[in-house]
């Protein structure tokens, strides 16, 4: 039976301690795997039915860049690997 993800009410990316996330593109994907010489299944998981995901119109198997503000840093990425949801 295939599952359907309702969008949320009003938008996630909006709210002030939502963090800036944004599909990889395949060039970043590229370079991080290459430079950290792991697998895209070594990297973090985040299920496509979170709210961020949902958003942004992640698909399992995609590549999510998450942007965060540092106060030492200037910013911070990090990258999630989109998994399907057992639910």
């Amino acid at each position: 039976m295939a599952k359907t993800i309702k969008k949320q009410q009003f938008d996630i990316m909006k709210h002030k301690l939502v963090p800036l996330h944004e599909i990889a593109t395949e060039e970043e994907i590229k370079e991080l795997l290459e430079k950290f010489k792991i697998t895209p299944d070594q990297l973090p998981k985040i299920l496509n039915t979170d709210p961020v995901p949902i958003s942004i119109g992640a698909q399992p198997g995609q590549i999510i860049k998450v942007i965060r503000k540092s106060q030492t840093a200037k910013e911070a990425v990090a990258y999630r690997l989109v998994v399907e949801s057992d639910k």
